[in-house]
């Protein structure tokens, strides 16, 4: 619907302001890959909305890195990635 896809081009809005949006509840397909030198989980994921990104990234889960690497906004995790040693990418 019309009001769905508004609300999935906010979130994407945000996330082009920060640098990665981390918040479990918009991705698919959730693999562990690997832990970062510092022991933070890597992930390959997939968003389930395509709004928000296309393909295959890395990153890590909002929820399981230090807090004061997470961003809040609207209710919606963030990271940013310059705080830990992971680099958020898309792979494909």
């Amino acid at each position: 619907t019309a009001a769905e896809q508004a609300k999935w081009d906010s979130i994407g809005g945000i996330a082009s302001s920060v640098t990665g949006l981390s918040d479990r509840r918009f991705k698919k397909n959730i693999k562990l890959i690997g832990k970062s030198p510092s022991g933070l989980k890597i992930y390959t994921f997939e968003y389930i909305n395509e709004t928000l990104g296309k393909g295959v990234y890395q990153g890590v889960m909002s929820d399981e890195i230090p807090s004061n690497a997470v961003v809040t906004k609207n209710g919606f995790d963030f990271v940013d990635y310059s705080k830990i040693d992971v680099e958020f990418k898309n792979l494909i």
